[in-house]
């Protein structure tokens, strides 16, 4: 008896158990043999996939990065079968209090700026490098304060965006950097008061999560995998639930150019080198 497709999947939040039993069961129904596994951080499930131990993982951006250089070192192949149609074309936002004095991101320099997990790619990696475009060196002339909630979730969890919104409001850092999507989020929750910050410097469009493949598998049932995700529909009252639980509304084909940004800013940050090999010395999921 052949074995199931297996797929690994992050435990940020216990709806993601929910999410996944959802998924086995309709895969199931539609006669492909599937089954998930739950890892607490990224970095244990990259590491199964290049190894063959699972044959998909739901990869955060970050962790999609360090998957295709451990396997690319590995002589395996990987590709983003899948993503959300909310992981595409996002960008993250560096704001201000309203009545700072700071117009121009520049300005920042000789200030401190508050940034979310070390390993988030929305809320640290990406925004830090838009400032280091910009002249803002961390530890030269930018102080960066880190809000390290949730540490091995790459940002998943955004607790840490949340906590550096908070301290800009306390006055305790000059600005912050989040996901514009959290941006107005905060607005609605009121950890931002409506009026109470403005937006200083917007990064360029990048892509989020995606549902990485991995060649331990046949073709054949990755193809069949990648072409159920495709065919879910938002009308259908069977997956609705599931889809609006994992926020989405259609499943899209994977794309891969949309990550060129946070290769750039792995590389700036000594995050990871030319083999995923973890180098920050910071970082311990």
């Amino acid at each position: 008896m052949s074995r199931p497709l297996l797929m690994g999947a992050v435990a940020y939040d216990p709806k993601v158990v929910t999410i996944w039993d959802g998924f086995r069961a309709w895969f199931r129904d539609h006669g492909l043999d599937f089954d998930y596994v739950l890892y607490s951080n990224y970095e244990r499930q990259v590491v199964d996939l290049v190894e063959g131990r699972i044959d998909a993982a739901w990869n955060s951006p970050l962790a999609w990065v360090r998957t295709v250089r451990m396997a690319a070192r590995a002589g395996r192949v990987v590709r983003p079968a899948v993503m959300r149609d909310s992981d595409q074309d996002l960008t993250s936002v560096i704001v201000v209090r309203a009545d700072s004095q700071i117009r121009d991101v520049t300005e920042l320099s000789g200030r401190a700026v508050g940034v979310g997990a070390v390993d988030s790619p929305q809320a640290t990696l990406i925004p830090l490098a838009h400032l280091r475009s910009a002249g803002l060196v961390p530890g030269q002339n930018l102080e960066v304060r880190r809000f390290d909630v949730g540490v091995g979730l790459h940002g998943d969890h955004i607790g840490g965006e949340r906590d550096a919104a908070r301290a800009l409001l306390r006055g305790e850092v000059d600005a912050c950097c989040m996901i514009d999507s959290n941006h107005m989020l905060f607005g609605r929750e009121g950890t931002l008061p409506v009026g109470a910050v403005r937006i200083v410097a917007q990064t360029g469009t990048y892509d989020h999560c995606n549902m990485t493949v991995a060649d331990s598998i046949p073709k054949k049932t990755a193809d069949r995998f990648t072409e159920l995700l495709l065919s879910m529909s938002y009308a259908d009252p069977e997956v609705r639930s599931l889809l609006e639980l994992e926020g989405l509304k259609e499943w899209r084909v994977g794309r891969t150019q949309a990550y060129a940004s946070l290769e750039r800013a792995v590389d700036e940050a000594g995050f990871l080198d030319a083999d995923g090999n973890l180098t920050d010395q910071d970082y311990r999921p």
